[in-house]
């Protein structure tokens, strides 16, 4: 894949944004920053063999291998010790983040079942962008007979805008499909 999204920022987004809100300094049009994707795996406090396989999963759908997030104190109500692996995640920077977004919007999420377009109301005050992915299979890259399980993901998309709106308009332009 190419960074199609890379170059639409470059040559229209841009330029496009500078004059729809009239920032006086091309640093303070916002960009994107980074994409995080975190999964919780909870029952790998039990099992460690889920965490292998979640390793392998997302490192398909990302194209890069994700870091063990492991707990950072004990809590008896939850069986849970310190330090054992509870998640994983994967930050994506630069042309893998803008090609992760690109499957993202054209590929993915037309694949969810009845979809009438994402939250506008996920943005966390900040310019950032949170989204819930109940399942894996959205992405074309995992197989149904691979699975064990049907897990969700949590994708979030960080910007460098200042406001929720700045944020919106930038993710609209590059095709976020957002409800009316």
């Amino acid at each position: 894949m190419n960074n199609s999204l890379k170059q639409l920022y470059d040559d229209k987004i841009f330029h496009e944004l500078l004059k729809e809100f009239q920032y006086t300094n091309i640093h303070e049009v916002p960009k994107l920053v980074k994409i995080t994707i975190n999964r919780g795996l909870g029952e790998a406090a039990h099992n460690t063999k889920i965490i292998d396989k979640n390793i392998k999963e997302i490192a398909q759908i990302t194209g890069q291998k994700p870091i063990i997030t492991k707990t950072k104190k004990s809590i008896a109500g939850f069986k849970i010790r310190d330090n054992i692996p509870i998640g994983i995640k994967v930050t994506l920077r630069k042309e893998k983040m803008y090609n992760f977004l690109n499957k993202l919007i054209n590929l993915s999420l037309p694949r969810i079942r009845d979809f009438r377009g994402i939250s506008p109301k996920q943005f966390d005050g900040r310019g950032n962008y949170n989204l819930g992915v109940k399942e894996q299979l959205i992405f074309p890259e995992i197989n149904y007979e691979q699975i064990d399980k049907i897990r969700g993901l949590n994708i979030t998309i960080v910007t460098t805008a200042q406001t929720d709106i700045e944020s919106l308009t930038l993710l609209k332009k590059f095709g976020m499909p957002f409800q009316n």
